[in-house]
């Protein structure tokens, strides 16, 4: 930890010397302090203080390259140093009213108060920048070392408080990979319909920061338990299936967070990490099956159309929890699509699957791949490895077809302008039309050339026209 302040040291010590100044305490708090102590390191940093947010903006001005008001009336002012982003808050107390979705905020006049009603103990933390000294009066250091999460007061307290630290308890689990006090649980489990007070968009951030954490098993797994997916992501907990009595079906949760944990171990295949679509999809591409199960009368189970139930299913829910369009329609279009490979068999499929496959995948066929190969869980091993060949092939096919025919672009021979002109037409229903059948040529035969698409299209136009 000391290495961390003394890294620290050029960028605090000349604002703790003009809140000092000012005769104002400021102590770095919460996160930075926790993560000091796991040795990581951040450009991230919160700060508190005794001083008013008028005083805090007044003292950090002229010290900041920049200042903002990230939340007056929350007591918190925004500033930039060079690379750093620094958030001081005013001490405070603040609790939900049971009706409201937003908190009462009070501020406070001493440190204690304000770290006591954080969180997590190993949030609860804090160094004084002035002196450096340590105040943790929750045993913060102690849960620290054991990987334990604790609340600093009674749970119930805490959550009542703000709901929204249930989930950050799952969260902080699956980021930090610590074990949730029994107590804590308990408390989850008995106020988990709270959570439905919190707004969409405080729910979805907190989702995506989980599903992104190292070990998101651990978190999802704790909100199943604790009944709070049953109120943000309902869709998971109906997974767990009850088995036929044959057992002649996976236990569809456990595969799911299976295939999760396979597609991020295949995420270096794609230039970010990690990457919140090709996870959400892992976790939603089975979403499907309970809706779609029917038991047939030698004692099999099918999920026929799961994939596109499944699309539905994820789409409504992702607006539900605020998610950009974007978002949505990359998440659904995977899911959608996450059954297609099966029909590719041993390879049978002709040049003009393989262009539509990659058509409907679009800007998300690296993370199709993925998935797909994701998907297989079974302990067959010979089956395992005849899927993976299986797609090793399907890639190479892409890969050679992308070489020889340009294959992301995939857009017919002629333009609408060399459509219309060849037609002698002008802009219409009629263009698109014949667009759609250059296209069509294109997926099913590769490129044809100007001359060729030139000859066809208008062997077309003149078989329609009476």
């Amino acid at each position: 930890m000391r290495a961390e302040l003394d890294r620290l040291a050029p960028l605090l010590e000349p604002l703790g010397e003009r809140f000092a100044a000012a005769g104002h305490a400021l102590h770095l708090v919460g996160g930075p302090v926790r993560d000091a102590m796991l040795g990581r390191q951040g450009v991230d940093i919160d700060l508190t203080t005794s001083a008013r947010p008028e005083e805090t903006e007044r003292l950090v001005t002229g010290w900041a390259d920049a200042v903002w008001d990230v939340g007056r009336a929350f007591g918190t002012i925004g500033a930039r140093k060079g690379p750093w982003q620094v958030e001081i808050t005013t001490y405070r107390s603040e609790e939900y009213d049971p009706t409201s979705r937003k908190p009462d905020v009070a501020f406070g006049d001493d440190l204690a108060g304000d770290l006591g009603r954080r969180d997590f103990t190993v949030n609860a933390m804090a160094v004084n920048v002035a002196d450096r000294s340590f105040e943790d009066p929750y045993g913060g250091v102690v849960d620290l070392a054991h990987g334990l999460l604790r609340t600093p007061g009674r749970p119930e307290d805490s959550f009542s408080d703000d709901p929204l630290r249930m989930m950050r308890a799952a969260r902080f689990s699956a980021t930090l990979g610590f074990a949730v006090a029994p107590e804590v649980v308990a408390a989850m489990t008995a106020m988990a319909d709270r959570i439905s007070i919190i707004s969409a968009e405080r729910v979805r951030d907190e989702l995506v920061k989980l599903v992104c954490a190292p070990h998101p098993r651990r978190g999802l797994a704790l909100l199943v338990e604790t009944g709070l997916a049953g109120h943000v992501l309902p869709e998971l907990p109906a997974l767990a299936l009850e088995r036929d009595e044959h057992h002649r079906h996976k236990d569809v949760y456990e595969h799911t967070l299976t295939v999760l944990e396979q597609a991020i171990d295949l995420e270096h295949r794609l230039p970010g990490t990690p990457d919140f679509v090709v996870r959400f999809a892992a976790l939603m591409h089975d979403v499907g099956k309970p809706r779609t199960r029917r038991f047939v009368d030698d004692g099999t189970v099918t999920f026929h159309h799961h994939d596109v139930v499944g699309a539905k299913m994820t789409r409504k829910r992702m607006q539900a929890l605020r998610f950009s369009s974007a978002e949505v329609d990359a998440v659904a279009t995977l899911v959608e699509l996450h059954l297609r490979f099966h029909g590719y068999g041993g390879g049978e499929w002709t040049d003009s699957a393989v262009r539509r496959y990659v058509r409907d995948a679009g800007d998300q066929l690296e993370r199709l791949h993925i998935l797909t190969r994701a998907d297989c869980t079974t302990r067959n091993r010979r089956k395992a490895e005849r899927l993976r060949r299986s797609y090793d092939d399907l890639e190479a096919r892409i890969e050679r077809l992308s070489e020889e025919e340009e294959l992301a672009s995939l857009r017919p021979d002629l333009s609408g302008f060399q459509i219309m002109e060849l037609l002698g037409i002008g802009p219409g229903r009629e263009v698109g039309e014949a667009y759609r059948f250059l296209l069509e040529l294109r997926m099913d035969e590769g490129p044809l050339g100007e001359d060729e698409a030139g000859r066809r299209l208008q062997e077309w136009w003149a078989s329609r026209t009476p």
